[in-house]
């Protein structure tokens, strides 16, 4: 596991994160798409593989072998961690889960995301 940075550790505490952070955050669509699919799950937490699933399904692809490994290697290593290090998530590499940590601003625009993807 990752330790959040400073400026995740803000994400954490009741003062609301500034805008850039959270449009960082929400700029790449299958970020977006990750964070749907951790907002809808029961208690939050899903496997990396629900995740994969989730995000080809609104890509409106099965995803041959290759492209589900290319979409796994850029959770691990580009989305997971840019949200791990933001402190809305908690990923698990042995069990390949992943935990969403609350946080009101981010959720409130992440609702007008969906909103306006039609998700």
């Amino acid at each position: 596991m990752r330790k959040p940075e400073r400026e995740g550790e803000r994400l954490l505490t009741a003062e609301a994160p500034s805008l850039d952070r959270v449009f960082d955050l929400l700029s790449e669509r299958r970020r977006r798409h990750t964070l749907y699919c951790l907002y809808e799950a029961q208690g939050g937490v899903v496997t990396l593989e629900e995740i994969i699933e989730y995000v080809l399904s609104l890509e409106g692809n099965t995803g041959s072998p290759e492209h589900r490994e290319q979409l796994k290697v850029a959770l691990e290593h580009k989305h997971l961690p840019r949200l791990e290090d933001a402190g809305i998530v908690e990923y698990d590499s042995r069990s390949e889960t992943v935990r969403r940590w609350g946080q009101p601003s981010l959720e409130e625009w992440l609702d007008h995301a969906r909103h306006k993807e039609r998700v």
